[in-house]
């Protein structure tokens, strides 16, 4: 008996690492890196469901081989609220105009943090970007349920959680098996209410945006991920990833992130 309907959930996402304090990692340049010659130089990096900031760690070194300032931000996972607040400590810490990078879940905090005053840029990676008032479940319901949809279980304690199935064949099916296996055991819950918070002013709508489509995502529809580009008229590249895009093709998305740095006009 599935206990989720079908569709509430089509989206959630995440990989990589149990859950840790929300307190952000600012990883430091290599003295042997390169200063990015123009743009931004602070990237902040905010991962999805059942994940912490290591589910960037594919991507971290290759853009500070190129001298950019990463920080990757540590999300609670218990609130839209806690995590926007855990974003926006990350973007205080940092010197200067920052570009925000999100990833599935982590496409909804960032278009609520985004509006900080200090963000000049954003980049969506297989993410959600809801409307106005619209919250995570509202925005997925809008298109067809994916296969991950099925493997998502809840707890007593009203958190939700990816089987093993799930993690192999649907977000993560592009990824060695002993990857796959690092993932089911490292993966943290996520608040299933935290779905339901509704954003209130979305950054995109006043921020330049990046959008990369997964385009074998089994948890977020890759037609819906299509439709948030044009409705934001992000800049778009497609991928032929699962929904971890980042962990499967890492050096595409740092070229993404990069190139969305570089055109970024820094308005702090």
């Amino acid at each position: 008996m599935k206990i989720i309907p079908c569709g509430l959930l089509a989206a959630l996402t995440g990989v990589l690492m149990a859950s840790t304090p929300p307190t952000p990692i600012s990883i430091p340049m290599s003295e042997a890196t390169a200063t990015p010659a123009a743009g931004i130089k602070n990237i902040v990096l905010v991962h999805g469901t059942w994940a912490d900031g290591s589910s960037w760690a594919k991507v971290i070194p290759l853009l500070q081989a190129k001298g950019y300032h990463v920080t990757a931000v540590q999300n609670p996972l218990t609130s839209l609220a806690d995590d926007v607040a855990a974003t926006k400590r990350a973007i205080a810490l940092q010197d200067g105009p920052v570009l925000l990078v999100g990833h599935s879940w982590g496409g909804v905090v960032i278009t609520e943090a985004g509006t900080d005053p200090k963000v000049s840029g954003l980049v969506y990676v297989a993410a959600a970007a809801p409307d106005a008032g619209q919250s995570f479940l509202e925005l997925v319901q809008t298109a067809t349920a994916t296969p991950g949809n099925d493997e998502i279980r809840p707890d007593a304690q009203g958190f939700v959680s990816m089987t093993p199935k799930g993690i192999m064949e649907d977000f993560a099916q592009d990824l060695s098996k002993t990857e796959q296996q690092v993932l089911i055991a490292t993966q943290g819950p996520q608040a299933f209410s935290a779905l339901k918070e509704k954003v209130t002013v979305p950054a995109w709508k006043t921020k330049p945006s990046w959008y990369i489509v997964a385009a074998n995502d089994r948890m977020i529809n890759p037609d819906l991920e299509r439709t948030l580009a044009k409705k934001m008229n992000a800049t778009t590249t497609t991928l032929p990833t699962s929904h971890v895009a980042m962990l499967a093709q890492p050096d595409k998305v740092a070229a993404v992130i990069m190139e969305a740095a570089s055109k970024t006009v820094a308005k702090n």
